[in-house]
């Protein structure tokens, strides 16, 4: 069991079964910071805590948010990945498809991280509507640091679907948990449902509509 889903001992789900989707998704958003420092032409050290910020930011929230104990303060493996991931993206130099990959990585870590969060509120026990709170959170708070650092408009103020996407993916594992569903079938219909509305954002340019004032 990881640090990141650690609670009570009498509370046994879902936290075993997401504990793969809890590593994966601070190693892909770790990446994405590191990609993001690495299109400011910047250092290793840099990238490495542009990847320990992205990686762990939202979940830091969500854990504060919920009462839990903060995660990778309990396990330093969580630093560790962030770390990893950043070295990686060094090691890997410029290649023309690396920067494209920042995307498509995001797109995994917004579903993946999406149910994880809305999982953990959930071992918590919280309410439905807050675990999915939890879930947007989680998925998308540490890409907001990491634009902010990085100087990029937040993706908060983008037009093309973020976290309409990491809300669809927590939304849909709470209504399965609802409806009957055990963790894993749960966690794979939301994270597929999230990252799929997403693929389309980029794939196909789909945004939801602006608001238009009347005349």
């Amino acid at each position: 069991m990881t640090a990141n889903v650690l609670v009570d001992p009498e509370i046994v789900a879902p936290e075993r079964l997401l504990a793969v989707l809890d590593f994966a998704g601070v190693a892909v958003f770790a990446a994405t910071g590191a990609l993001a420092a690495a299109r400011l032409k910047q250092d290793l050290v840099t990238a490495a805590f542009f990847a320990a910020i992205t990686g762990v930011g939202g979940g830091t929230l969500r854990d504060l948010l919920i009462g839990a104990p903060v995660f990778w303060v309990t396990d330093w493996r969580y630093v560790a990945v962030c770390v990893a991931a950043a070295v990686a993206v060094w090691l890997i130099g410029a290649r023309e498809w690396r920067f494209r990959a920042l995307l498509w990585l995001d797109a995994v870590g917004l579903a993946a991280y999406g149910v994880l969060g809305a999982a953990k509120a959930e071992a918590w026990g919280a309410p439905a509507l807050i675990c999915v709170v939890m879930g947007a959170l989680t998925a998308c708070f540490g890409g907001v640091v990491r634009d902010l650092l990085a100087g990029q408009p937040s993706i908060l103020l983008r037009r093309e679907i973020t976290v309409s996407a990491a809300i669809l993916a927590a939304g849909a594992y709470v209504a399965a948990k609802a409806l009957g569903l055990d963790d894993w079938p749960a966690a794979i219909l939301g994270a597929g449902l999230g990252f799929a509305l997403r693929a389309g954002a980029l794939k196909r340019g789909w945004s939801l509509p602006a608001f238009a004032p009347r005349s």
